[in-house]
């Protein structure tokens, strides 16, 4: 149980008392004067948010003095709403005056009034500091629902389309552009409507007779016209292969037809087409050249036997021309399913080149967290943000606004100091971890920066984080404020699954102002990204010199 609780501290105070607590030894306060003539008062010691505190500062003096009371912004870090105008007395022979102010502060937390100074002639007389507490509002949750406070963030200009989205709409696009291409081009290209199987083949064969290849004893050409004409039409009216076939197997198919009765066919026919086709092989594969006559001849028997072969096929039946009806729909279903998955096929094809040039060029590591996504890549090339934060003031550029946390710091730590302010982003076992904390003191304070480390190695240590490697350097930034820099990595134990995990941490630790600033970044060893960020965060810190 207690190794637990240990645990849960380390993550709660991590968030901004790094180095805080060993302020006790490091710090040496110069003790306040004053007077028995000067005293100063508060109605109250503890107020809410928003609400007024009367401060009273009261002189009892000669009348021949000048008094000269504190004015402006003196009582910061609380902020001076009315200074009223002085009230005096006369007393024995002295006045006694008095000087009220009314004061305020919206932030809760513990502060102190630190010491006004007050001049009585040529003397200078300083108060006591006062310790004042501001209190949250209560609100009476059985009235008023209460709901969590959300996190600034930037308004987009609208709607913007991930760029992720953009790469995959490009990629189908380019698919579809390349299947609509290879199914058009499948397509016969559009042209005269087709005549039918005789009325084609008589015009083959008309056209043969005007192409003067027998007077030009072309007679190889001749015949492979006149062959084609045949096939052709015994493909298209009878048997879908007959441009294909050899002479041989297409006799042979033409036998087998008349036998079985679905061709009514002669021998004479048959032996007659059989000629012509081994005529025509010879002529075109063996350069045979057949006389003319014989030529002109084939051409009158070529004409006969389609004229045979269109009335040897049977009208086809009611039931046929149903069946062929469902066989051509069912054909072309089939055709259109090839297409859409051709150009599915296409698409992915697209998309696999697409990635597999993208990982070649860019690498597998830049892609995955391009496309399916990685938190510190998006918090590197988002919108980032320039902010001011705590007293004294830090100026830094994050990826995100750091939200004011608590802390709470031990009773004796309190007396030494005006206030302290903390803002958080993240937490140690995310991916990258903000802090940024900074401590008001009182009065001129001589603090040794080279101490600091031993306390923020000791503080890490005692909160349970182990192996760890510190080291250090002088930091300048570039407005010239200089501080110590401290860096290195450590391991932390995750509390649920009890995995170590492996963190680089960069700390940067000032002395400006009279006062401690301090940021902390924590990151994963692994995550090139938050290096990245780390770095960017670091070299955007400034120290805002409030003297100026």
């Amino acid at each position: 149980m207690k190794e637990k609780e240990k645990k849960t501290d380390f993550n709660y105070h991590i968030s901004g008392c790094l180095g805080f607590l060993f302020f006790i030894s490091l710090i040496i306060f110069p003790g306040t004067t004053s007077a028995q003539e000067v005293s100063a008062s508060i109605d109250s010691a503890s107020i809410k948010i928003g609400e007024q505190i009367r401060y009273s500062i009261q002189v009892e003096t000669s009348p021949e003095e000048l008094v000269v009371f504190p004015e402006g912004e003196t009582f910061s870090p609380l902020e001076l709403v009315e200074s009223l105008e002085t009230d005096t007395l006369r007393q024995n022979g002295d006045y006694r005056l008095l000087k009220e102010y009314f004061l305020t502060q919206f932030d809760s937390g513990r502060y102190v009034i630190p010491s006004q100074e007050v001049l009585i002639g040529s003397n200078s007389f300083l108060t006591d500091s006062i310790s004042v507490e501001v209190k949250d509002v209560v609100v009476d949750t059985t009235k008023q629902k209460l709901y969590p406070i959300k996190p600034s963030v930037e308004v987009p200009p609208g709607f913007r389309i991930p760029d992720w989205l953009w790469w995959l709409l490009g990629i189908f696009l380019v698919g579809a552009l390349v299947a609509y291409l290879i199914i058009r081009k499948r397509k016969k290209t559009p042209g005269e409507p087709q005549l039918p199987p005789y009325e084609e083949a008589m015009a083959e064969l008309e056209k043969l007779d005007k192409s003067q290849l027998l007077e030009k004893r072309e007679i190889k050409e001749y015949y492979s016209q006149l062959s084609f004409a045949a096939r052709k039409y015994l493909d298209r009216k009878i048997y879908d292969h007959g441009l294909e076939m050899t002479t041989n197997e297409l006799i042979l198919y033409l036998k087998e037809q008349k036998q079985q009765g679905r061709l009514h066919l002669n021998d004479e026919t048959i032996d007659d087409f059989k000629r012509i086709l081994d005529r025509a092989d010879l002529a075109k594969f063996a350069r045979s050249k057949p006389d003319v006559i014989t030529a002109k001849e084939d051409r009158s028997r070529t004409q006969h036997i389609i004229d045979d072969l269109r009335a040897s096929v049977p009208e086809p039946t009611e039931e046929e021309l149903l069946a062929d009806e469902a066989f051509f729909e069912e054909q072309s279903r089939k055709r259109k399913k090839r297409r859409v998955i051709l150009g599915v096929l296409i698409g992915l094809a697209v998309v696999v080149i697409g990635v597999t040039a993208l990982i070649a060029t860019k690498g597998y590591t830049y892609v995955k967290d391009t496309y399916l996504g990685h938190p510190t890549k998006e918090l590197l090339e988002g919108d980032w943000i320039r902010s001011e934060y705590g007293n004294p003031p830090v100026s830094i550029t994050t990826p995100k606004v750091l939200v004011r946390g608590e802390v709470e710091m031990p009773q004796d730590v309190q007396q030494m100091m005006v206030g302290n302010e903390t803002f958080i982003y993240g937490s140690l076992l995310s991916n990258f971890y903000i802090t940024l904390s900074t401590i008001k003191f009182k009065g001129e304070v001589n603090f040794d920066l080279e101490k600091a480390v031993d306390g923020i190695y000791t503080n890490l240590e005692s909160q349970g984080a182990r192996n760890i490697i510190m080291k250090q350097e002088e930091f300048t930034t570039l407005s010239g404020a200089t501080g110590l820099k401290v860096f290195g990595t450590l391991q932390v134990e995750n509390p649920i699954s009890g995995e170590s995990i492996p963190n680089e941490y960069v700390i940067l630790n000032f002395a400006e102002n009279g006062g401690f600033e301090q940021i902390m970044v924590i990151f994963n060893e692994n995550d090139q990204y938050a290096k990245e960020i780390s770095e960017r965060i670091i070299n955007s810190v400034e120290i805002t010199n409030i003297n100026e």
